[in-house]
């Protein structure tokens, strides 16, 4: 069974945490849901962000999540993909030297993986997006451009895939980010 390596934090966007994991373990993945500093059977907290109107979007409370495994123990080499989370956590997660060094690997490796939102930034700061094409929450786009990437304006719905890397701006797109996913990873779904 392929493992899945799936970063997120205290305060990550509750359906980019939530619903990314479930769909991933529905179709047979074992994924390991980590965060730096905590370990398996900690929780972080998630916070749902809305778009109703308003210049940005808005948040409010969400669930407790139950990490599945401790960050500590991660190594990268057991794992054939990574999904990275939105919200807020990505603004400290990105502080973290060995998260970036994790990522780094899967780029070295050319491994299969999918930012969503604000996740993004953790790609920006490993500097993993110079010369690719990608997408995120309109409001990382400049330190996509930045950090050398280009920038796609795609729809809130929509996932943009450039090789190994998949990534969309926020989780109404969940149905295409995690398809081009598993696209991405050699799943074969029939119906």
């Amino acid at each position: 069974m392929k493992k899945i390596l799936f970063l997120t934090g205290d305060f990550t966007e509750d359906y980019e945490t939530m619903v990314p994991y479930q769909m991933l373990v529905m179709v047979g993945y074992e994924v390991h849901v980590v965060c730096p500093d905590k370990k398996k059977g900690d929780k972080i907290k998630t916070a749902i962000h809305d778009f109703e109107g308003d210049q940005t979007y808005t948040e409010k409370p969400g669930h407790n999540f139950v990490l599945n495994y401790s960050f500590d123990d991660v190594v990268t080499g057991n794992y054939s993909g990574l999904v990275i989370a939105g919200g807020r956590a990505p603004e400290y997660l990105r502080l973290h030297k060995k998260v970036l060094e994790i990522v780094q690997y899967f780029f070295e490796k050319d491994l299969p993986v999918a930012a969503i939102c604000h996740g993004i930034q953790i790609l920006t700061a490993a500097g993993v997006v110079k010369g690719r094409k990608l997408t995120a929450y309109p409001a990382v786009g400049p330190e996509v451009t930045l950090a050398g990437g280009d920038f796609q304006s795609i729809p809130v719905d929509g996932a943009f895939v450039d090789g190994n890397l998949v990534t969309s701006p926020a989780w109404p797109a969940h149905p295409a980010f995690i398809r081009e996913f598993l696209k991405i990873m050699g799943a074969k779904i029939e119906l």
